[in-house]
Parts: C-alpha cells; sequence; structure tokens
C-alpha cells in the first residue's frame, strides 16, 4: 500500500498538514475575538446535515461533505443534478443524454445504462435511492439542502454505493406555522418558469400537509436547419406532497407523493471529428457549430415518472425505531438522430433510442440511539427490488433497406442487507467508529435480438436468452475523530464499498449475454481535517485520500455493441480543500480545490495495454471560486451580488486518452444580483449562466468512423420574482 503513495501525493500531505499547522498558530487570534451582536451576525452559520442518519453540524462530521443550504439553492439557481456538480469539486456529470445523466465521484462513475447494470454513485431523495439513471428527476424548488458525501456509502445507507452519493432533502411539513410562496422566471430563449408551495398546519398542532409545484420550459438552443425545428429544449411539469401527523408525543407518521413529466425533442447531436484510419470516415461532415444541426427529424426524449413514500418514526427511551418504503414508477422514452445530419450532410445515418419502464421498490427499518446517548450507534435491515423492461434501438442506414439493431431486455434485481455503524466515546475528545454491512444482491436477465437485422455487422445469428446470478459481499468502515478543541477536528476513515456484477446492455452475441461481468470493489484511506478560525469567520476544511480500486466496471466499443468489462486495478488519490471567509463588511468568499489521480494500474482493453492511463470523466483540476457582497440599503433591505467561477482541467472521454475523445480545459462563469425587502418577504434577481459563453463537449464518443457528441447550453439569463408568506 505505501509504494502507492507517490512524491507528488506524498507533497499533497504534507501540504494541508503544513497549512493546518499555519492556521493553528492563528488559532488563539480568532477565539479571542469578542462575540458581538455584529460579529455574529456575519458567522459563518451552521449547516446541519444528516450524512450519518442523525443530525449533526457539518464540522463534526468524519466524512467528506460537500452541502448546500436552502438559501444557496435558492439564490444561485441550483435546479438539477448537474448544478450540483458545476458547484463541487470532486463531482463530475455528463448528459448521455441529458435525461439519462452519468455522476461520476472521485473518478467513481457508471456508463452502463442497461437494464442488469447499477449506478456506482448514486442519487437518494429523502432517504430513497433512484437506481435507474432516467430516474433522477427532481427539482429543488422547496427543498431543504443537498449533500454529497464522497467515498463508499454502505454501513448508513439502504443501498450500497462505491464512489459516493447526493442525497436531496426535501423540506418536510411544518406543524408550527402556515407558508407558502409562490416564484415567476422569465429569460431568454423563451424560458419560462413558475413555482409555489403552501404548507398548511393542522388543528391543535397534530400534523401539516405541505404541496409544491414548479413548470419550466424554454426553446432549444440548437437549430435545427434542415427540418425548421429546434432540439435541446425543455418541458417539465413536478409536483410533491406531504403530509405529516403527530399520532402521539412519540409515534409520527408520513406520507408524500411526486411526480415529474418531462417533454422534449432530441438533443443537438454533431459529427465533431472523422475518425482517423477508419473506413467509415469519409462517410461523416464535421459540423462543429453548436448553435445548429442538421438532423433528419427532431426526435423526442420523454418522461414521466412518480412515487410513494411511507415512513413511521417511534421514539423510545433507549432511541428510535424508523420504518420506510418506496414505491416508484418509471416510464421513458426516447428516439433522435444520433449523427445529426441528412442525406445531403452524411452517406450513413444513425437513428435510435431507448424505450424503459421501470417499478422500484424498497424498504428499510431501522433502529437508532437516542441523541442522549453518550454512544451513537444504527442497526438496520434493508430490501430492494427492481424490475426493468428496456428496449434499445439502433437504426443503420446506408442507402436501402435500413439494418436495425434492437435488444430486448427485462431484468429483476433483489438487493436484501443488513448493517450497522457505530460511533463510541472513547475520552471527550476522541471517537472510535465502525460500521458492517452484509449485502447479497440475485439479479434475473432476460435480452434478445429477434426484433433485429444483423446482416451488415453480424457474424452470429440472433439470439434469445435469460440467465441469473448472485452476488454477496461484506463492507466496512472503521475510523476515528479527535476534536482538537470546539473549533477544529481531524478524523481519519478507512472504507470498503461494494457494486454487484451485471449483465451486457447490447451483447454481441448469446455467449457474451449469458456471461456476467464482476462486482467492483473500493477500499478509501481518507485523513481529513476541519476547522473553524476568527470566531467563525473562516472555515477551512482539507482532506487526502487513497482508493484502491479492483475490478472497476468499464465500457468499451466493439462493432456495434457497447460492451462493458472488468479493469484488473485502478489507484485513485487526491486532495480536496474547501475555505469560506465571511467578513464584517459584507463581502464573503468560497474557495473549493479537488485534485483527483485516477489511474488504471492493469487493464487490458481489447488487447491493447491502458495500464497507466487516466479514467474516463476525471479531471486531474477542479476549482469553484464564489466570492458575493452584501449591501444594506438604508430601508433595511439589502442586494447581495455573487458570483461563481469553475475551472474543470482537461478530461478524457474514452479510457484510451486518445484524440478525438479529449475534453478541452473549462471556464464556467456564473452571476446574479438579489435584492430582498426589508421585510424579507419579497425577492427580486437578476441572474446569467454561463455568462463568457465557454463550449464544451459533455458528451462525445467514436462510432462507425466519427467521434459523435452534442455541446452544453450557452449563455442563458433572466429575471426571477418570488414572494413568500
Amino acid at each position: 500500500m505505501i509504494s502507492k503513495f507517490n512524491i507528488t501525493f506524498k507533497k499533497l500531505a504534507l501540504a494541508a498538514g503544513l497549512s493546518s499547522s499555519a492556521l493553528q498558530g492563528s488559532l488563539a487570534y480568532g477565539q479571542e475575538t469578542t462575540n458581538n451582536s455584529a460579529s455574529s451576525a456575519t458567522q459563518i452559520e451552521e449547516i446541519v446535515v444528516t450524512a450519518q442518519r442523525r443530525s449533526q453540524n457539518l464540522q463534526d462530521v468524519p466524512i467528506t461533505v460537500t452541502a448546500f443550504g436552502a438559501e444557496e439553492l435558492q439564490n444561485s439557481r441550483v435546479q438539477e443534478v448537474g448544478d450540483i456538480a458545476v458547484r463541487t469539486p470532486g463531482l463530475s456529470f455528463d448528459a448521455f443524454p441529458a435525461s439519462q445523466p452519468r455522476l461520476a465521484i472521485r473518478g467513481i462513475g457508471s456508463s452502463d445504462l442497461g437494464a442488469a447494470g447499477d449506478p456506482s454513485s448514486a442519487v437518494f431523495v429523502d432517504e430513497i435511492y433512484l437506481g435507474r439513471p432516467a430516474a433522477i428527476a427532481f427539482n429543488a424548488f422547496d427543498v431543504e439542502r443537498v449533500e454529497v458525501l464522497k467515498g463508499p456509502q454502505g454501513t448508513l445507507y439502504g443501498r450500497n454505493v462505491v464512489g459516493g452519493a447526493i442525497n436531496v432533502i426535501n423540506k418536510s411539513p411544518s406543524v408550527d406555522e402556515f407558508e407558502a410562496a409562490v416564484e415567476a422566471t422569465y429569460g431568454n430563449y423563451g424560458l419560462t418558469e413558475g413555482a409555489g408551495f403552501v404548507n398548511l398546519p393542522l388543528a391543535g398542532g397534530m400534523g401539516a400537509i405541505r404541496a409544491s409545484g414548479a413548470i419550466k420550459a424554454h426553446e432549444g438552443y440548437t437549430d435545427n436547419r434542415y427540418t425548421g425545428g429546434e432540439l435541446d429544449d425543455q418541458d417539465s411539469t413536478s409536483m410533491r406532497i406531504q403530509g405529516r401527523l403527530l399520532a402521539t408525543e412519540t409515534l409520527e407518521f408520513r406520507l408524500g407523493f411526486d411526480s415529474t413529466k418531462d417533454r422534449a425533442n432530441g438533443p443537438g447531436q454533431h459529427v465533431l471529428d472523422q475518425e482517423e484510419g477508419s473506413p467509415y470516415a469519409s462517410f461523416w461532415t464535421v459540423n462543429r457549430d453548436r448553435d445548429y444541426s442538421e438532423s433528419e427529424f427532431d426526435g423526442y426524449q420523454n418522461r414521466d415518472t412518480w412515487g410513494v413514500r411511507g415512513q413511521f418514526i417511534w421514539e423510545l427511551g433507549f432511541g428510535s425505531i424508523n420504518y420506510l418504503t418506496s414505491y416508484r414508477e418509471l416510464d421513458y422514452d426516447s428516439y433522435y438522430d444520433f449523427d445529426g445530419g441528412n442525406p445531403t450532410f452524411n452517406a450513413l445515418s444513425i437513428q435510435g433510442g431507448n424505450n424503459e419502464e421501470s417499478e422500484l421498490y424498497s424498504q428499510e427499518l431501522r433502529v437508532s440511539s437516542s441523541e442522549a446517548s453518550s454512544m451513537s450507534w444504527t442497526v438496520g435491515v434493508y430490501q430492494y427490488k427492481a424490475d426493468t423492461k428496456r428496449d434499445n434501438t439502433l437504426d443503420l442506414m446506408l442507402g436501402a433497406p435500413a439494418e436495425r439493431e434492437r435488444y430486448n431486455q427485462d431484468a429483476e434485481l433483489e438487493s436484501v442487507a443488513a448493517y450497522g455503524d457505530a460511533t463510541i466515546p472513547v475520552t471527550d475528545n476522541l471517537n472510535l467508529i465502525g460500521g458492517l454491512r452484509y449485502t447479497k444482491d440475485k439479479k434475473y436477465y432476460a435480452v434478445n435480438n429477434i426484433d433485429g437485422s444483423t446482416a451488415y455487422f453480424r457474424a452470429s445469428g440472433p439470439f434469445d436468452v435469460d440467465v441469473k446470478e448472485s452476488w454477496d459481499e461484506v463492507t466496512w468502515r472503521v475510523g476515528s475523530d479527535y476534536h482538537v478543541n470546539d473549533s477544529n477536528m481531524i478524523y481519519i476513515m478507512v472504507s470498503r464499498g461494494f457494486k454487484s456484477g451485471g449483465f451486457q446492455d447490447t451483447p454481441a452475441d448469446a455467449v457474451g449475454a449469458v456471461v456476467p461481468y464482476n462486482p467492483e470493489y473500493a477500499i478509501q484511506y481518507e485523513f481529513g481535517q476541519k476547522s473553524d478560525f476568527f470566531d467563525r469567520h473562516v472555515q477551512w476544511n482539507n482532506t487526502i485520500y487513497l482508493m484502491d480500486y479492483t475490478d472497476l466496471q468499464t465500457r468499451q466499443v466493439v462493432g456495434l455493441s457497447i460492451i462493458t468489462n472488468n479493469a484488473g486495478e485502478a489507484t485513485i488519490k487526491g486532495y480536496e480543500t474547501n475555505l469560506t471567509w465571511r467578513s464584517e463588511g459584507g463581502f464573503s468568499l468560497g474557495v473549493s480545490y479537488a485534485y483527483t489521480d485516477a489511474r488504471f494500474d492493469t487493464y487490458v482493453e481489447d488487447g491493447v495495454d491502458l495500464s497507466g492511463n487516466t479514467i474516463s470523466r476525471a479531471p486531474k483540476n477542479k476549482i469553484v471560486i464564489s466570492p458575493s457582497y452584501v449591501h444594506s440599503l438604508s430601508s433595511g433591505s439589502e442586494i447581495i451580488f455573487s458570483a461563481d467561477y469553475q475551472y474543470a482541467s482537461r478530461i478524457y472521454d474514452d479510457n484510451n486518452n486518445a484524440d478525438p475523445e479529449i475534453r478541452d480545459p473549462t471556464n464556467f462563469l456564473d452571476a446574479r444580483a438579489v435584492y430582498t425587502s426589508s421585510a424579507e418577504n419579497w425577492t427580486l434577481s437578476i441572474w446569467g449562466k454561463n455568462l463568457t459563453d465557454e463550449k464544451t463537449r459533455p458528451f462525445q464518443s467514436v462510432f462507425l468512423g466519427a467521434n459523435f457528441g452534442a455541446y452544453n447550453p450557452p449563455k442563458t439569463f433572466g429575471l426571477t420574482a418570488r414572494w413568500s408568506y
């Protein structure tokens, strides 16, 4: 293990330690600052998170967590998972297409969208695991906070994940008072948004009902010159209803329903490059103009998803019993022009899409210690079921007739787990932490390509097979945290993650269809420091980590098939830092940086040795700088001027690290001015995103002689008004 810490990593660790020590020297001055009312008003607020399944100050949590509170989400127009990725070093996001997002945390992500695959980094909404990429649909309006947990999660969460988790926590019904708000937005590209919520307490403080909804629509960012239509548009509606009943002083019931409906044309696909040496390269015409496409048709991306959630919490003398259950349905249908051309533009035409129907069910029972207990502990059992029917269609046209690749998939997954986690105080300042989890996954998979014609590209005939397999594993975490004083904590944590194996999305033949790929495993070693200085006007957190990865699940293109296989071993090491400063003069500054060195130690792909290459979609450097200034007016109202600058270094979209699947470094700038009335019931904001009109490729892939992909949204701006009661 020690040999894997190269000189660069040692320097990072040393730098983090020396920097922390330097600030420790100035800590005495910070502690001597008088905590008067003016100082308190400008202190950095405590952020309460539930990353460890209990309410804690973020600065007391011995894992790396990036958290966004309700006010920051609102003012920064964080509306979807892509907005979270922009502001979170160590988290990357791409669109394949945008309606099926792919997440990677610290270089760990999954490109497998097949019915029998699982995400390596996952999204939880109100503790419910969203196990399908197309099911990641939520609107950040009326959200309490978003937490990004980095590294293996499992001993405290229902579904085990290897890379990390994004936890979205919606605002729950309040039994204390009536609340309501409405919000409207107008912007360029015909952007119109409306959102609102109402919170209704029940008589006698016995419960409450909270309902919220949002609509969003904008014209396409890309003009289709061939059809006269538009691509990359959006038309979505979402709503959420929650009920909360305090049956007794110790028993509480919660019930929730949510739904999302998305309608859009296809993405603005382009031929970005010709593949050198390919016999098909001459078929394609390169188009790198983000503003227009030459697609044969506009296509569609339609998604409907809804779910119900039930929970009861029973407070007992020793702790609490918490039971949580959910049921979700997903109906996803897409079909669009992959190459972004027409018969006068490209000699070959590629079209296709997916149709997916999924039913997702989970239940979890956990018992936790009371907040008054000296030792914090949680034990629980978890069950997750998924039934997914997914069809992949690929139509190739070189003259007539068209050749069709069509895979019909039917996958059933059942996962059961038992887990426990405890934090044991050894002294007033030192805690020992340990957790253990047993997981067993069973998968049944049926796939056929009998609806397709493959004469041009297949040597073998059609197949119709079914297979089943199971995997089980024990994962764990062990560590400790030490509170030097009330303002400084250091911790060390070692955690092991596991993701089960699966089956091919588009297998090349019957043999490839029945042979599963193996589970992947990761062990992360993490050392961190969290500190407040100068009477909580400065906050500085640092983390260094090393991750050993075995049997990393990765994808490659073989002919017309996209195959998932296992790399041998990989090592990911990095350093992350977050510095926040808030002055008494109204100026604040936040700086976050992540260094990620993610490389294959052993990996041979299709006979080519890729050992030493960088793992795809893992930028080595990413920094986010967020300055803001609060100007108070004599009327008691205020104006906040703020901005977010994000830099990400070069990204490889393929494990071969070769042109053309390389993204150049990017620089994005967002800014806004927010006016808040003296009564704090009116806000008016002017905002802009991607103000420098940066252009990058959030997705690209080489296939049949060309590099196909899409571009990010252009510069957008608008005006948002909000009224709160």
